[in-house]
Order: C-alpha cells, then structure tokens, then sequence
C-alpha cells in the first residue's frame, strides 16, 4: 500500500464527483479532497458523499484548494471545459491546454511527489503538455487514456461471444478519440488469441466484424454525450481502476497515456499502450510484436496528436 493514500480530485463535476462517490465507495483512499474554483459546489458535493458514510469504510472528504496538494498521493485532474455533442475531443483543446496548465503550476508549487492523473479531453494533448510544462518526471505523470476504451472493447466481445468481459484480454491504444485503434493481434480469450477463439465459434454462426467492433468502440463516447450530456459512470470505474493500481502499488497492466520515446519510430507525443502502472506511476510498456497495420495505426495516431501539438504551440 502507498505510504500516502490521499487523494486530490481537480474540478467538482460531473465526472470528478462520480469518480469520488467511486473511490469512497472502493476503500483505496484514507482522504479524498475535491477542489473547485466553484467552491459552493464543491462543498455541496462533499457534503451530499459525507451523508454516505455510514454506508462506506471509513474515509475522509473534505473540499479543500491547491494547498491540499501537498502530502497527496495521487492528484487527479478532471477539470476543464464540456465535450458539446457533436463537438470532438480535439475540438476542446485550446482553452483546456491552459486550463490543465494552469492546474500544473498550482500544484508543481506544492508538490513534485505525487503522481498526477490527467482525465480532462482531449486527454493525450493535456497529458503531453501537464509533462512538458511542469518538468515533473514523465512517469509521475500520465493521462487516463483508454483504460475505458479497453472496457467498451471487452464489454462488446463479451457480448458478441457470451462470455465474461473479465475474462477478455483485449486493448485498444493510441488516441484516447477518433484515431484510436484496437491491438487485435494481442487479443485473447481467456488463454486462447480471439481469433482461434472465433474460429470455434463460426460453427454457431458467430461472426466477428473487426472493423464494425472498433468503429462502435470509437464512437461510444459521442452516443452517450448525445443522449445524455455527458460521460460519468463508466469513466469513474475507470479512474478509480487506475488510482488504486497506484495506491495499491499493483504494478497493472494499464493502457494509459504516457510519453512515448523512440517506440516504432515515435517520438515525443502521449499515447495509450499497455504500461505497467505503480506506486511511482507509469513504468513499463508491456507491448509484444505488433503486426504491421496496428504499427501503421500508431503511427497515424501519433501523426494527428502531433500536428496538433504543434498547432497549440504556434
């Protein structure tokens, strides 16, 4: 267990909120401090979570600022400005580079230990520049990149094939958005690769449309802004996955966005790979040898994050 399980959630929204109710309800934190600069709201939801606690293990909520930082095993930033349906991630990420940045300053002025967990969108552009405009070390700091998409992907096989989605062993990597793709050749059932397990399945005439699979998994995000507003439920699951792996020292093998360095030719751009993922953030990216058009995939990825760092840049 991490010597500090404190944990400090930036932004009071709807996905920061869910995401505390989550970790309460999980155990991993001794201390969950929500920071807004909507203080009113932040005390609001902290007040309403309290109310929860007999129904909870024990854990401490409070709302706090930027000073609660200090001491803080993990800091998680959800703040930023709304996905609008039809909008697309990248369409978000002027006015929240410099929020995210902003965000950096306050805290890098309090801390440098804790490790930082960017979920604001479009995730892999913030964690990029949460990086390079701290200059906190690069596996201190990583984007919750497609640790989601990973479990839309496992829900819909699991669907496909009636078998538990805890059981399915696939990832999907690169851009946390519209150029994200799947590792199908890394996929496995249980202790069988999917495509053998799909072979068996024909019999009963079950057939695996990868492409249908995949574009489904890319646009899950857009069909729920549409009828709802916005994403919340899931995304907490995901975090809280996330931050318990840290808070845990888990050492899991988690499809974050981190910073990539020399791997099939790319360099200097946040992307989501498989990685090992501790007490001290993000270590190892656990990738075995990738068939030619998922190396293509990510670097076409890598491509359209890239043009845009260096439009933001500009």
């Amino acid at each position: 267990m991490h010597a500090s399980r404190k944990v400090v959630i930036v932004g009071a929204g709807a996905v920061g909120s869910t995401f505390a109710y989550t970790l309460m309800r999980n155990g991993s934190a001794s201390e969950i401090v929500l920071v807004d600069l909507d203080r009113e709201r932040a005390a609001g939801e902290v007040m309403d979570l309290n109310h929860g606690l007999f129904f909870t293990p024990p854990v401490k909520i409070r709302a706090g600022d930027y000073d609660d930082c200090k001491g803080a095993a993990v800091i998680v930033i959800t703040a930023g400005a709304k996905q609008k349906p039809g909008q697309s991630r990248i369409d978000l990420v002027g006015t929240n580079v410099r929020i995210v940045s902003d965000v950096m300053r306050e805290v890098t002025a309090r801390t440098r230990d804790a490790v930082v967990l960017v979920v604001t969108n479009p995730v892999d552009i913030l964690t990029y520049f949460a990086i390079t405009t701290s200059g906190m070390p690069e596996g201190r700091v990583m984007g919750s990149g497609t640790v989601l998409d990973s479990a839309r992907l496992r829900y819909l096989l699991g669907q496909i094939y009636r078998v538990d989605e805890r059981s399915i062993h696939a990832y999907m990597a690169g851009e946390h958005g519209d150029t994200e793709i799947c590792l199908w050749s890394a996929a496995q059932i249980g202790a069988m690769k999917l495509d053998e397990f799909c072979e068996t399945c024909r019999e009963r005439g079950v057939r695996l449309d990868k492409n249908a699979v995949q574009q489904e998994v890319r646009d899950s995000a857009y069909h729920v802004i549409e009828s709802k507003g916005g994403t919340n439920y899931a995304v907490g699951l995901a975090l809280e996955r996330i931050v318990g792996a840290v808070l845990r020292d888990e050492r899991s093998v988690l499809p974050v966005s981190s910073m990539v360095r020399g791997l099939h030719g790319i360099e200097d751009v946040c992307l989501s790979l498989p990685c090992v993922v501790g007490g001290q953030g993000v270590g190892k990216m656990m990738v075995a040898d990738l068939v030619d058009d998922e190396v293509e995939g990510l670097r076409r990825s890598a491509r359209a994050l890239r043009d845009v760092i260096e439009e933001v840049k500009q």
